[in-house]
């Protein structure tokens, strides 16, 4: 008995198109996503754990944005005494603290909160964390 041989495979496509195909548009652009103005934000390496609770480790990097207006509750880069800290901003009655917020606090009031009696400039508001894995 002879069997016919068989025919080259087809080689048109079989299934769907992938319905993303008609949204792609290039690579991810991180700018786009994270910073909202590229003039007036920086990334800066961070040194410490006193934002820990906050989630914001030693060697993470934020992303901090000199445009913005710091309000009660941001968390901020802040100039005291020449130094550059980051600390969450606490308004109460006319008087400005700084709070850290470690990992064993469980919210921004039970970590140290210092008075400014220094010269305090802020010097941007943190709007990201970007962590090492």
């Amino acid at each position: 008995m002879d069997l016919p041989s068989p025919k080259t495979p087809n080689t048109d496509p079989t299934g769907f198109a992938s319905p993303a195909r008609d949204y792609f548009h290039g690579g991810i652009d991180l700018n786009k996503h994270l910073i909202r103005d590229r003039t007036c934000t920086f990334i800066m390496r961070v040194s410490g754990d006193s934002m820990a609770g906050a989630g914001i480790a030693d060697g993470d990097e934020i992303i901090v944005d000199r445009s913005l207006t710091p309000r009660d509750g941001s968390v901020v880069v802040a100039v005291v005494d020449g130094e550059l800290l980051i600390r969450r901003l606490a308004m109460h009655d006319g008087v400005t603290s700084l709070a850290t917020q470690p990992a064993d606090a469980q919210s921004p009031a039970s970590g140290a909160l210092a008075a400014l009696v220094g010269k305090l400039t802020v010097w941007g508001v943190v709007t990201r964390c970007l962590h090492h894995v």
